[in-house]
This record gives structure tokens, C-alpha cells and sequence, in this order.
């Protein structure tokens, strides 16, 4: 079965791309939180490749009160769109539409639980989410702005400075950085992760040696780190099979 576009609520309200397993029991959903260049090819193979484990993958569009649909590539000037979108998004109208995604998300999880899988600054989107919504797990790639604010959709407290939330909400966090990572310095990166221990939040954080921003997307050659990549994503499934 393919991908679909599909309504999380009323009509003329956000929607999601959404792709089913092919067969077999479902063993939960995740929900796909897009970098900043939107639901574009990248993230719907990534849907795909959740599907075909098993696991519904829902990747809502988080600029679709400005723009819907957003696929932008990886040039320069898509950045630039990207990030005009992104400086529009509200953080009260994010935890929103993640918590329009999560009641997505459960109704087609089987009865099993449900994921957020953040992808750099959907990786704040999960972070935050796990804030203020239960759900049992989020897996972040180069989450930004966890600790330090300054866009819109974070707000005036950034998410890790309330982390007793996430500890209360119960979900696991999985986060994973490159070592030459330009927008997450390693300083940020531990004193995140000493934050999370000292709210007593459940966490798990990796740092590749030699990786940069992004390392994980394939369609990004110049960041790209095939091995970082996979030892990321083998890590993500197997906390898939755990808390789901």
C-alpha cells in the first residue's frame, strides 16, 4: 500500500501523510515530525520504510496553515523557504497538531503504543510534544533549541527546561547528534542530557564521531554518514520493538 494524504480532523484543518504495512499486524504507529523543508521526498521514504516493519507512519503537516503540502529540497535558496515557514510556526498551534497526530496515531496503532520520530527540527516538534502529550516513545535526530530559545515555536521556555514533564508523561527519549554538528554544540548536547537525568527522565543520548548535521538523510551527500546512519536507525527500531 502506498502513502496517502489524509484529514486528522475537519476538512480544512491539517493533515498528514499517512502509509499503512502492506500486511501482517500492525506493531504501532509512529508519528513522522519533518525537518524544516516539510513532508518532502525524504520523509515519505522514511513513512515507507516504517510501514514496511510493521508500523503505521503518520507525518503531519506542520505548515499547513501557511503552505500545504511543503516539499522543498536541499539547496540554498529551499532552505531559505523553509526556514520562512518555520518562523511562522506557533508552539502553542504545534502541540496542537501533534496532539491532533498522536489521536491519529492511536487509533491505528493496533492496540500497541505510539512513537514520535523527529527528524532535526522535528526533533524539537517531538521533544515538546512529549512535554505536554503521553505517548511512549520519541526518537530525535539533531534536535535544535532545546535548551535556548529564540523562534516562535519555541516559545519563551524552551522543552528540556520543563523536563519533569516528560518524566510525567512517561516517554522514553532516544537522541542522536554528530560530533561536528554547526547548530547543536557539544556543551548544549550535555548539559541537555544532564537535565533529562536530573528530571529523572528515561533517555539514551549518542553522539557520532565525525558526523555532521543531518547525517543520516541520504538525499543530503554533502552530511551524509552512511554508517552513523545506520547504527542510528538500528538503535531506533530495536527502541521501536521495546516500547511499542
Amino acid at each position: 500500500m502506498t502513502g496517502q494524504w489524509t484529514a486528522l480532523g475537519e476538512p480544512g484543518g491539517i493533515e498528514a501523510y499517512v502509509h499503512h504495512p502492506r500486511e501482517g499486524a500492525v506493531r504501532g504507529a509512529v508519528v513522522v515530525c519533518s525537518e524544516l523543508y516539510g513532508v518532502n521526498a525524504y520523509v515519505r521514504a522514511t513513512c515507507a520504510e516504517l510501514a514496511e516493519a510493521g508500523y503505521v507512519a503518520i507525518a503531519p503537516d506542520y505548515y499547513w496553515r501557511d503552505a500545504r503540502r511543503t516539499e522543498l529540497g536541499y539547496s540554498a535558496a529551499e532552505r531559505e523557504s523553509g526556514l520562512v515557514l518555520m518562523r511562522a510556526l506557533d508552539r502553542d498551534e504545534l502541540v496542537a497538531d501533534a496532539g491532533a497526530a498522536l489521536a491519529a496515531a492511536r487509533a491505528e496503532a493496533g492496540g500497541r503504543g505510539v512513537a514520535f520520530l523527529g527528524l532535526s527540527m522535528g526533533g524539537h516538534v517531538a521533544v515538546r510534544a512529549a512535554t505536554e502529550l503521553r505517548f511512549e516513545l520519541a526518537a530525535v535526530f539533531y534536535p535544535g533549541w532545546l535548551l535556548n530559545s529564540g523562534f516562535p515555536l519555541v516559545g519563551p521556555v524552551p522543552p528540556l527546561e520543563t523536563s519533569e514533564r516528560i518524566a510525567a508523561n512517561g516517554a522514553f527519549l532516544l537522541g542522536f547528534r554528530g560530533e561536528l554538528d554547526h547548530i547543536i554544540p557539544a556543551e548544549e548536547w550535555e548539559r541537555a542530557e544532564q537535565r533529562l537525568t536530573e528530571a529523572e527522565v528515561p533517555h539514551e543520548f549518542v553522539t557520532y564521531p565525525a558526523a555532521h548535521h543531518g547525517f543520516a538523510c541520504s538525499d543530503r551527500p554533502a552530511d551524509y554518514d552512511p554508517e552513523a546512519g545506520a547504527d542510528a536507525w538500528r538503535r531506533v527500531y530495536a527502541a521501536l520493538q521495546t516500547y511499542l
